[in-house]
């Protein structure tokens, strides 16, 4: 977090209060905004963790190296590094709290089993930018995605996300929906900070996704090539996602617990 701050609003930390006293990320501030900007709080374990491969750290560490070649070669500033990844968005609530008579040892829940969701595309730069969210639905057609009335349609429009359906009968995204998020946010994206940085058009850019067999494939490597010669791609080592994505993570958590939230 401190890091963050310092690189994004350093002035933060010169601030003075009517006390005299400074900002500082003290413990219980830290705890604060876990709490409230996140909807974190300390929880029990209820299953194990991602087991990382034997090697994780070894993997990481040649990552991060290969991230730092290319941003030092090509002067790659914060701005036009991007991370992405997709997470499962579910409509019911995980909770699994209702309402019921005070003493209750059997409760029954509508919807305890509904499965039903859509991925999301969640995209973050290295200086902080956040990207506008691709949404992918399963169906092939307009009445498979919200409707223009639903709350806040337009806003989530006019901030640049895309709501699109898979064109399959599941939600997940595929060779056609990677071109599509390529095309109508990742590419947009670097050519407008690229004029607002006053860098020319050549300025080469990096992007980190997951070695998923569509982000690997030949099409899709092959599609980047011909057709974004100037973004290159750096893919986490398997099975170190959460190891090796920290920009995502926060903004996942954040989408996976607030649209149930707004369902209800």
């Amino acid at each position: 977090m401190v890091a963050t701050i310092l690189e994004s609003h350093p002035e933060i930390f010169d601030k003075r209060f009517h006390d005299g006293s400074c900002f500082k990320a003290s413990d219980s501030f830290v705890r604060s905004w876990l709490h409230d900007a996140l909807y974190w709080s300390p929880r029990k374990a209820t299953r194990a963790a991602h087991k990382l491969p034997e090697d994780w750290e070894d993997q990481c560490t040649k990552s991060f190296f290969r991230k730092a070649y290319s941003i030092k070669l090509e002067d790659i500033p914060p701005a036009l590094f991007v991370n992405s990844d997709q997470t499962q968005v579910t409509y019911a609530p995980r909770d699994k709290m209702t309402w019921a008579a005070t003493g209750s040892k059997q409760v029954s829940l509508v919807g305890m089993e509904e499965k039903r969701a859509f991925t999301t595309m969640v995209s973050v730069a290295a200086d902080g930018t956040l990207l506008p969210f691709q949404a992918i639905y399963a169906g092939k057609g307009s009445r498979s995605l919200p409707k223009s009335s639903s709350p806040c349609f337009s806003d989530a429009v006019k901030a640049g996300f895309k709501f699109t359906p898979s064109g399959t009968k599941t939600y997940w995204s595929n060779q056609e929906k990677m071109c599509e998020f390529v095309e109508e946010i990742l590419a947009p994206y670097f050519t407008e900070t690229k004029r607002r940085l006053g860098l020319p058009l050549t300025q080469r850019c990096l992007w980190t996704i997951d070695v998923w067999s569509v982000h690997r494939s030949e099409e899709f490597r092959l599609y980047m090539r011909v057709n974004h010669v100037t973004i290159i791609l750096d893919f986490v080592p398997g099975g170190c996602t959460g190891a090796d994505q920290p920009y995502t993570a926060p903004i996942q958590a954040f989408a996976q617990t607030v649209v149930p939230r707004g369902c209800r």
